[in-house]
């Protein structure tokens, strides 16, 4: 017997949503070479410890073998490295190379150059300014006329220009800096309380440096780093900080925050119908934001404390911000026509509060007798 079909009486339609896309983790470092392994063409591979590397064909002795050993010595453990080639058989830079890595991989954020001097690591960090997705650049350096203070030197260079994507270091041990790099990824894990800072790490494999404190306070003043002896028990990477004198972890964290706050928005935008341009249509904007901040307080990123900046829309200077951020959004009212008709978004701000870190100590001890 014929039957008629029900989608004439109740016709249902599945949709699917798409999936939303994931934010890279900020945990992966990259090692560039002239090493022959990886050819120019393949640029970058991803392998998750040395032994992965020998057998890929590297023999140990290798400068990015060397520098991953160092990388992946350090505790916690980075899970990954990313080894890229820099082409030595051409005209190519060490700039062209990390250009070339990363249009091959988007994903690594830390990068390392083996072999990369004054000139190199200028150009490098020029070249790191302006990437996208967003990086930051480590390098080590054992010339003289840093901790002799001689002028012109890379790390006076790079502190006169504020670079804010570089951490260079002084060390006579080679690939001192991937090991930095490797503490600074492998303390990346983005769970709860995991927030860190570079300062007073312990580096596996590194010397501390036998300097005198005129030096080590020459290096700090070019906002470099160090690793070195304090007391009589302690070796302790000093101070963790960017050439312009930022904290790395600054630079880091604000560089996840905008990136999860970037992704959740072109989530929201894309896996609905549409987002409609009233208050409710902003108000679901300010909610896809609200959960990249609360990942950040989860982190120990943000914490509670007083806006003790400008004023934005109803914020006040002086005002708490209870959770550590707010999220504020002028009204569709205000909107220009011309933003209208352009379907844009009113301004949407975000107030954060770092959490911040102590890093120095004042200690009264008062005796009675």
């Amino acid at each position: 017997m014929a039957t008629q079909s029900l989608n004439d009486i109740v016709n249902v339609t599945v949709t699917v949503s798409p999936m939303s896309a994931a934010n890279s983790g900020f945990n992966l470092g990259l090692i560039v070479g002239k090493s022959t392994i990886i050819t120019p063409a393949v640029r970058v591979k991803l392998y998750n410890g040395t032994d992965a590397m020998i057998s890929d064909g590297w023999t140990g002795q290798e400068p990015e073998y060397l520098a991953a050993q160092m990388y992946f010595s350090q505790t916690p453990r980075p899970r990954r490295v990313a080894i890229g080639r820099w082409d030595g058989t051409g005209s190519e830079t060490s700039a062209q190379a990390l250009t070339a890595c990363r249009a091959k991989n988007s994903d690594w954020y830390g990068s390392y150059v083996c072999g990369a001097v004054k000139a190199d690591i200028l150009a490098n960090v020029a070249y790191i300014e302006t990437a996208v997705p967003l990086a930051a650049y480590f390098y080590d350096t054992k010339d003289a006329d840093v901790i002799a203070g001689t002028a012109g030197n890379v790390m006076q260079t790079l502190n006169a220009a504020k670079r804010h994507r570089v951490l260079g270091q002084y060390s006579t041990t080679n690939y001192a800096a991937a090991a930095t790099m490797g503490v600074a990824m492998g303390l990346n894990t983005g769970l709860a309380n995991s927030a860190f800072t570079l300062a007073y790490k312990t580096l596996v494999g590194v010397l501390p440096e036998d300097l005198t404190t005129t030096q080590v306070n020459t290096i700090l003043g070019y906002k470099g780093n160090v690793y070195t002896s304090y007391g009589a028990t302690y070796n302790l990477l000093v101070q963790g900080t960017m050439a312009d004198g930022v904290s790395f972890d600054e630079v880091l964290n604000l560089d996840v925050l905008t990136n999860e706050i970037q992704t959740a928005v072109v989530n929201a935008l894309t896996q609905g119908p549409k987002i409609p341009q009233t208050e409710d249509g902003v108000s679901l904007l300010v909610s896809a934001i609200t959960d990249p901040c609360n990942n950040a307080r989860n982190r120990g990123v943000i914490a509670p404390g007083v806006w003790k900046a400008a004023p934005i829309l109803n914020l006040q200077t002086g005002d708490t911000l209870s959770a550590g951020y707010l999220v504020l959004a002028d009204t569709i009212a205000n909107q220009s026509q011309t933003d209208r008709d352009a379907r844009k978004s009113p301004p949407i701000y975000v107030a954060i509060k770092l959490a911040g870190a102590i890093e120095y100590v004042v200690i009264g001890v008062v005796v009675n007798r």
